[in-house]
């Protein structure tokens, strides 16, 4: 697309979409979009982009007729403008195709995938590309992440460098394409991260989930690499027919890049790291959690082995200022500290509370779960979910989502969770939405805890009425 257009984005407050808006409006289109709601970060680097959320969705919104319409993958048949773009015949593709026609010709595309942690990486690997750059322009990177990089203030970035890194989505492409969107990035070089079952709406079982993973590996080429998890049996079986070379990364005494000596200090950690047998750095991250310890010796081990120098990854770790929604800190008040993190999946929620243990030794932990995501909204991993939620010390859940979209016999039960966590002895209790909670939570709450709120979503806006309901509290005492 040499020539300015007019493209218009259907559900564009998916976190993918926003960040392609804003990188086709960086390129000279006219950019316009809808969507059903809006709520923060997202909602926010529209607003700062100016460019403006159409809502609800409607024809309307379809004039001046677009050149060509992106279709979010949230889209289904039955959608009032989708309709009216295939009765009219608008032109139309999916977000993942237009970034590999738009955006990748001439560049060295580097993939971050895995069922988790992989945004958190993509934005440390943009950070010590960023940290790079400043000896050697030609590293500056493009970049798509899946959350806003606090170290940029964006999800995106546009350059004339040749580095673009990528967060690879295994999750459908479009109504009219159900392959992940990663099969759309052809890297020449891939971080794998954990290959666990994920996304129940649309994987059948894991051997779906580890075909989609198989697939990827099999489109990196033999002068390309492979950064891989030593941690995982999946992620084995994964790799085990690629045609380019694989490092594992990970505290196996074996891999190729190996971590050790991990200690905590509050929410800094620090770790020596050593490759192929030699040393070849001490870490620092101002981030709690073995899981993000891994994750930057992920995105240091891609770089490095890309011809970024040692020394840039160092500090650019040591200076990572993390991902909004990743771990969070909404807001210190009346001595309580509000923690908001993207929690999708048990293993997410086990590391995040981990992590937080790590972090605020001895304070009580309050787990405050939405169960929202498709994968969280199913009974599938019902036993894995208590005991991730068992780490905490008092837990309450929300109500399922949407649970009416969900099939009777797959959808969660929050009451047997709930139940479970009792008799471990874990006090949990179930409420019906945000309101509800913050009602009954916030007189139970006393100076030092420490309440994390796991959803992928809104959250009824949980995020502004916890803190100000605790404030209130605390001026009216």
């Amino acid at each position: 697309m040499q020539n300015s257009k007019h493209i218009h984005l259907i559900g564009i407050c998916g976190t993918a979409m926003a960040s392609l808006a804003g990188m086709l409006q960086l390129q000279g289109h006219r950019v316009t979009g809808s969507d059903t709601a809006a709520y923060p970060p997202m909602s926010d680097l529209l607003a700062s982009l100016k460019i403006p959320i159409r809502e609800p969705f409607s024809e309307s919104n379809l004039e001046p007729r677009p050149d060509l319409v992106v279709v979010g993958n949230a889209i289904s048949r039955g959608n009032v403008e989708l309709e009216y773009v295939l009765d009219t015949r608008i032109p139309f593709c999916s977000m993942a195709s237009i970034m590999h026609d738009e955006f990748l010709p001439g560049r060295e595309s580097l993939v971050v995938a895995g069922t988790h942690g992989k945004t958190t990486t993509t934005s440390m690997l943009a950070w010590i590309y960023e940290v790079a750059s400043r000896r050697n322009p030609a590293l500056a990177p493009s970049f798509l992440i899946g959350g806003v990089a606090e170290n940029f203030g964006t999800s995106f970035m546009v350059r004339s460098t040749r580095p673009f890194l990528l967060e690879g989505d295994e999750y459908d492409t479009a109504f009219f394409d159900k392959g992940p969107k990663f099969l759309h990035y052809f890297p020449d070089a891939l971080i794998l991260t954990h290959v666990e079952f994920d996304h129940a709406d649309i994987y059948a079982d894991l051997a779906a989930v580890k075909t989609a993973f198989k697939r990827l590996v099999n489109l990196v080429p033999g002068r390309g690499r492979i950064v891989a998890f030593d941690g995982s049996e999946n992620v084995s079986e994964c790799i085990e027919r690629a045609f380019c070379a694989v490092e594992r990364y990970g505290f196996d005494p074996l891999s190729h890049w190996r971590l050790a000596d991990l200690r905590h200090e509050g929410t800094l950690t620090r770790w020596t790291v050593t490759r192929a047998g030699a040393p070849f750095a001490k870490l620092s991250l101002p981030m709690a959690g073995a899981h993000n310890a891994l994750n930057a010796t992920a995105a240091a081990a891609l770089a490095a082995g890309q011809g970024v120098p040692t020394e840039a990854i160092v500090e650019a770790l040591a200076t990572f200022k993390s991902v909004k929604r990743r771990l969070e800190v909404r807001s210190v008040v009346g001595g309580v500290t509000v923690i908001d993190d993207f929690a999708h999946h048990p293993t997410a929620i086990r590391e995040t509370l981990r992590a937080l243990r790590e972090s605020y030794p001895n304070r009580r932990l309050w787990a405050v779960l939405e169960p929202r995501s498709n994968t969280l909204r199913r009974n599938v991993f019902e036993l894995d979910l208590v005991d991730s939620l068992a780490l905490a010390d008092r837990v309450v859940l929300a109500s399922v989502f949407k649970s009416e979209s969900i099939p009777a016999d797959e959808r969660l039960h929050p009451e047997h969770v709930v139940s479970a966590l009792n008799a471990r002895g874990v006090p949990a209790s179930l409420l019906a939405d945000a309101d509800a909670i913050v009602k009954a939570v916030v007189p139970e709450l006393r100076e030092g805890d420490v309440v994390a709120i796991l959803s992928n979503g809104g959250f009824g806006n949980i995020y502004g009425k916890l803190p100000a309901a605790i404030a209130g509290r605390t001026t009216s005492r």
